[in-house]
């Protein structure tokens, strides 16, 4: 499973599983337990302590890569979801989101 790989990779969920689990957590005040390993954007099979959301901890290139075309695909649905009618978040809510997710991506680059 870890085969003795140095990197920090990042969970090929990208943020869904942070996201949810925090949601979650603000929530109910529950969190359901954490994976032991998860799969990469490099396509590895990782324990989740070798992984990280935060782009200056991540150290394998092709992670790198897959964060950054991850959060630039996210930031152009967040842009097409402030555009459609009836959206239940405003085009600011959107457009302030889409800027975070450019952030990351420009960090991951």
């Amino acid at each position: 499973m870890h085969d003795g790989d140095p990197h920090i990779h990042v969970d090929a969920k990208l943020l869904g599983g942070v996201a949810v689990r925090e949601r979650l957590a603000a929530t109910f005040g529950l969190v359901a337990d954490l994976p032991a390993s998860v799969t990469t954007g490099c396509d590895r099979r990782v324990p989740l302590a070798m992984t990280s959301v935060h782009p200056e901890k991540v150290t394998c290139l092709a992670c790198r890569q897959f964060a950054h075309r991850g959060h630039l695909k996210l930031a152009d649905q967040l842009d097409d979801l402030g555009r459609l009618p009836g959206s239940p978040l405003t085009g600011g809510q959107t457009a302030d989101a889409a800027a975070r997710h450019r952030d990351f991506a420009r960090r991951f680059a």
